[in-house]
């Protein structure tokens, strides 16, 4: 009989995360898919230091990488992929996380026998020695190495460079750094000045973010459930650069609306919660998926038309019905929103983008026909790459003359050639693209 005392063992933090990090690095896996999977299966005091390592080797994986390479001179093999992820987690405590060194240390050679490896045990402790005595002498040389110093894949850099001259050093920055936790207060259930003075009250310290009508930022992230009036729909978490999108559709009474690639669904939510009334069709094309918007929706009590489908086949699901309003959230690199997603480096392939705009391309060809004369299509990406973003609006205007661009009374974002560009970190938010075309 296995006690609780092993069986938590087998599932610890640290053997978790590397668990949790070889999934996404040697899979391809999605980070959120591997927490929501393992978390559960944690002691409560595990959970939050397990999710922390696989944020932070995550995002400093490129430079953790090429500081292990330095410690291992022979490379391990792929069926110890766990292994070459703990040292990663070894090394992130060393570096970022307030753990006395000594109990990083120790711990993370545990965890070896945790993972059932106890052979690597002697391999661990003597490279974290090694990183521990030689730190400064091995920044320094993979310093030289533009990947590893700023800790992005060198074909992102690249982009990022050739897109943005002169803010791509402020990109790379803004990528790096731990996101802030953003919420969305529910305008049927009260005034964001209100929900403040909830917060307040409830002790947890948080501001009005200024670009936005009902957003709020928090000091400090916390479990959701501490939020006042979470359970009962007084507010959402979602980014402030993502509850901009509302406003640009000009949303009125008695209008059917389209949200073309919903899930998870903060953005058919936030359509709904400003007029609850209105005919709100959600598409998703994975049915999984939908069941966050499900969850949402019914947390909130609102109602919506949910339906599993690729947008851009509109015979497999358009009632012939046209639509006031069609927001396009499309599909893209997620450039934009790193800090939040940030195992996006290593999950991203510079060929994807190539893919990427071509299905942009099919959904606003596909959909377009599905407005009425005098309507409006929201085109956004959580992108900073131009391609996707600026250049694909290009094209699709000259190819459709009955499309114009419709500036916004309160610009979401700096103006860009066409739409409006918000580069990750400008005013704390995500990077976002946003463009609003009229059916004339």
């Amino acid at each position: 009989m296995i006690t609780l005392a092993k069986a938590n063992q087998k599932h610890s933090a640290r053997a978790s995360a590397a668990r949790i990090i070889t999934e996404v690095l040697q899979q391809h896996r999605s980070l959120n898919g591997m927490l929501t999977k393992t978390l559960p299966r944690l002691a409560e005091n595990e959970r939050s230091l397990c999710q922390q390592l696989c944020y932070g080797v995550l995002r400093w994986q490129p430079r953790l990488q090429a500081i292990a390479n330095q410690l291992i001179k022979k490379p391990l093999k792929n069926k110890d992929g766990d292994i070459k992820a703990l040292l990663l987690c070894g090394l992130y405590q060393l570096q970022d996380m307030r753990i006395p060194e000594h109990a990083a240390l120790s711990e993370t050679v545990n965890a070896c026998k945790t993972l059932g490896k106890p052979w690597a045990t002697g391999l661990i402790n003597a490279s974290l020695r090694n990183y521990q005595r030689n730190k400064n002498l091995l920044e320094d040389k993979i310093n030289q190495q533009p990947s590893a110093k700023y800790a992005h894949p060198e074909w992102l850099i690249n982009q990022y460079k050739q897109d943005w001259p002169e803010n791509w050093q402020a990109i790379l920055e803004a990528n790096n750094q731990q996101p802030p936790m953003m919420l969305r207060t529910n305008q049927q259930h009260g005034s964001r000045e209100q929900y403040l003075i909830q917060l307040q009250q409830a002790n947890i310290a948080a501001q009005a973010i200024a670009q936005t009508s009902e957003g709020v930022l928090l000091e400090s992230p916390c479990d959701v459930y501490q939020l006042p009036g979470f359970s009962d729909g007084d507010v959402s978490v979602q980014d402030g650069a993502a509850q901009l999108v509302a406003d640009l559709l000009d949303l009125q009474p008695n209008q059917r609306i389209l949200d073309a690639c919903a899930a998870p669904g903060g953005k058919t939510c936030h359509i709904l919660e400003t007029y609850p009334n209105n005919n709100v069709v959600a598409l998703d094309i994975e049915p999984l998926r939908l069941q966050s918007i499900t969850q949402n929706t019914e947390r909130l009590k609102l109602k919506a038309t949910l339906i599993a489908a690729d947008a851009s086949d509109i015979n497999s699901w358009w009632d012939g019905n046209k639509f006031d309003r069609i927001l396009i959230d499309a599909p893209c690199s997620g450039t934009g929103v790193i800090r939040r997603h940030p195992d996006i480096k290593v999950l991203r392939r510079p060929q994807d983008i190539t893919d990427l705009v071509k299905k942009q391309q099919q959904l606003l060809e596909s959909l377009w026909p599905l407005l009425n004369t005098g309507g409006l299509l929201i085109y956004t990406t959580c992108s900073a790459l131009k391609q996707e973003n600026e250049l694909q609006i290009t094209t699709f205007l000259q190819d459709h003359p009955e499309a114009q661009e419709q500036t916004a009374i309160k610009p979401p974002a700096s103006r860009a050639t066409i739409g409006y560009q918000r580069l990750p970190g400008d005013d704390n938010l995500d990077g976002f693209y946003y463009v609003c075309l009229r059916h004339s």
